[in-house]
């Protein structure tokens, strides 16, 4: 039986890589796509070969809307060139940027900005994906934790995962009948290179994020990764519509 495939957006680095490299450790062949740093993508990917199943690797701008068919038509291209194979399986929409804006800082132009990157390019680029999507598929949104409790200065980048998190819950109704499931993913406090290093270059906000979470330590990538494999498994066939926070428990 041939491998089911993922397509992962963002994953040259941070959550998005370990996302790509767990999909792979269950058996699912991945497409990558990166922004700026196609040489990381491909050492994902080599990683990947190196475990025994297929990758590819596509360059993506979210915040480019008009390069969504574009795209699109690449994915149609490698999924012919390296699967002989018209349709792939899950579509993971982890892609994004951070930034830290205050409300009374806040710009039109940075509000579009995290629009296009965390809403509108994740609604399109997954309509846009719909006819390659295989029915019995799956689509992973990653979305937030600062949807449900409140860091100042994010209010724009969670009000776009908010109404990513809605999105998600339309997705599961209206595309249930071809046996597509769709989930929320939402991390917690994740030491990586997101939001120029944010947690990771602060000891004083690592720390206090530790003492917030039960299990007393923040979160690191690969925390993440194996849980948005999981949905895209056979032991997940019944989850389907649902948030599922990656936090650690974190503000209980």
């Amino acid at each position: 039986m041939s491998s089911k495939i993922a397509l992962v957006t963002g994953a040259s680095r941070g959550l998005g890589k370990d996302m790509a490299v767990s999909l792979a450790k269950k058996g699912i062949d991945v497409i990558i796509t990166y922004h700026t740093n196609k040489e990381e993508a491909e050492k994902v990917a080599s990683q990947i070969v190196k475990g025994g199943q297929k990758a590819a690797v596509l360059p993506l701008d979210m915040s480019k809307l008009s390069l969504l068919d574009e795209f699109v038509t690449k994915v149609s291209a490698v999924l012919q060139s390296t699967w002989n194979t018209d349709k792939f399986d899950f579509l993971i929409n982890n892609a994004g940027v951070g930034a830290t804006i205050p409300i009374a800082q806040a710009t039109e132009e940075a509000f579009d900005h995290l629009l296009h990157i965390h809403f509108k390019g994740v609604y399109f680029l997954t309509q846009k994906c719909l006819p390659i999507l295989n029915d019995q598929g799956g689509i992973v949104n990653i979305s937030s934790g600062t949807t449900r409790f409140c860091v100042p200065g994010y209010s724009i980048y969670s009000s776009m995962k908010a109404a990513v998190e809605v999105f998600t819950k339309y997705l599961a109704k209206e595309l249930g009948q071809k046996g597509i499931r769709a989930n929320i993913v939402a991390p917690g406090a994740t030491e990586t290179d997101f939001n120029n290093a944010a947690i990771r270059s602060n000891p004083q906000m690592k720390a206090f994020i530790t003492s917030q979470t039960p299990l007393g330590r923040v979160g690191q990538a690969d925390d993440i990764g194996s849980v948005v494999a999981f949905l895209c498994t056979e032991d997940a066939r019944w989850i389907n519509g649902q948030r599922i926070e990656v936090s650690g428990g974190i503000n209980l």
